[in-house]
């Protein structure tokens, strides 16, 4: 595997023809193995490789970003084609080289690297999160209150209503609605932590009051 020497001109016709159908190395972002073969082959191609020579200038342009690039430089010998015979080599035993990884150690330690920075973040955010308030989830009521007739006092309705008192529950504005017959009806807008009151205790306890309320309904329902 490999493409040979990258500095003769068989080198640079199999990295011509290897980028024919790859805008990389590997992949389809550059990485550092676009940056391992940019530096083996030290200067732009002839313009008749064109396929090389666009590769070469665009990995050009990451200059100033090529130690953020993603992934770890291997040997020049793992990238390219696989029939092409890898010539990159000092010389010496070949099973003995490829027995012999270089690289392995680099890509432990940055492996192991990103593991701490990522177990780091991972303890910060748990950090913040823990301290951080959680969300009470609150909704906004209209609730309309009936009385049985005209003749109920409407003022000592809405003191029976505001009379009632709850963790997680807070009393809005007011008015009388006309619905009839010279009767009105009770709106009034409260505020309720949804964990703590529920309509159906507002129900049972504004009801209670049966001597002036006949009933009571949800006219609006909004969670904040």
């Amino acid at each position: 595997m490999g493409f040979g020497d990258l500095k003769s001109a068989s080198g640079l016709q199999h990295l011509n023809a290897f980028l024919a159908s790859r805008s990389y190395i590997e992949g389809y972002v550059p990485s550092q193995a676009d940056i391992a073969v940019f530096e083996a082959v030290g200067a732009p191609p002839p313009p008749e490789l064109f396929h090389a020579l666009r590769w070469y200038n665009h990995i050009k342009s990451f200059d100033k970003q090529k130690a953020s690039l993603p992934g770890v430089k291997k040997a020049l010998g793992k990238y390219g084609p696989s029939d092409v015979e890898d010539s990159t080599g000092t010389g010496g035993d070949s099973k003995d080289d490829d027995d012999i990884d270089l690289f392995g150690s680099d890509e432990e330690e940055e492996s192991e690297e990103a593991k701490r920075l990522r177990e780091e973040r991972l303890a910060q955010y748990e950090s913040k999160k823990s301290k951080k308030p959680a969300l009470v989830a609150k909704s906004s009521l209209l609730l309309d209150v009936k009385p049985w007739d005209d003749e109920t006092d409407m003022g000592k309705l809405e003191e029976c209503v505001r009379s009632i008192q709850a963790d997680g529950l807070v009393w809005g504005s007011s008015k009388l609605v006309p619905v009839g017959y010279g009767i009105k009806k009770l709106q009034i807008q409260c505020v309720v932590e949804d964990d703590k009151v529920g309509t159906d205790m507002l129900e049972e306890r504004i009801t209670a009051f049966e001597d002036y309320v006949q009933s009571m309904d949800v006219a609006a329902f909004n969670k904040i």
